[in-house]
């Protein structure tokens, strides 16, 4: 695919965290995900690249994908990817959500309730 076939991919503007990491440095960084398409993102963060970089980046529910630098403007820069993902997958819940924890369900819904007072 040429850049201008990634542009009309369709794309969900969402806002998540996600690290990237450059293959020749051992740290990774922080950015916000602000767009996400099945052929690459928008990133923001303070992280210093070049256009035509190779970079890894961690989305949340689908793991390293590789892709290459595509633009860079001011602290935001396009990613695209080499391969395709499921952008529907970074929107899913993390977890199986087999069992809904303790701290999030209703106190005492179907507890008989014993004489009120008014006070």
């Amino acid at each position: 695919m040429t850049e201008i076939d990634h542009r009309h991919l369709g794309r969900d503007s969402l806002f998540l965290m996600a690290e990237v990491r450059l293959p020749e440095a051992d740290a990774e960084h922080r950015v916000k995900v602000r767009n996400l398409s099945a052929g690459g993102m928008m990133a923001e963060g303070a992280v210093k690249v070049q256009r035509g970089t190779s970079i890894e980046v961690n989305l949340r529910n689908i793991g390293w994908v590789e892709g290459v630098v595509a633009w860079i403007q001011d602290n935001r820069f396009g990613i695209a990817f080499h391969d395709e993902v499921d952008p529907k997958l970074a929107r899913a819940p993390v977890g199986s959500g087999a069992q809904t924890p303790r701290f999030v369900k209703p106190p005492l819904l179907n507890q008989p309730l014993g004489p009120v007072r008014k006070i």
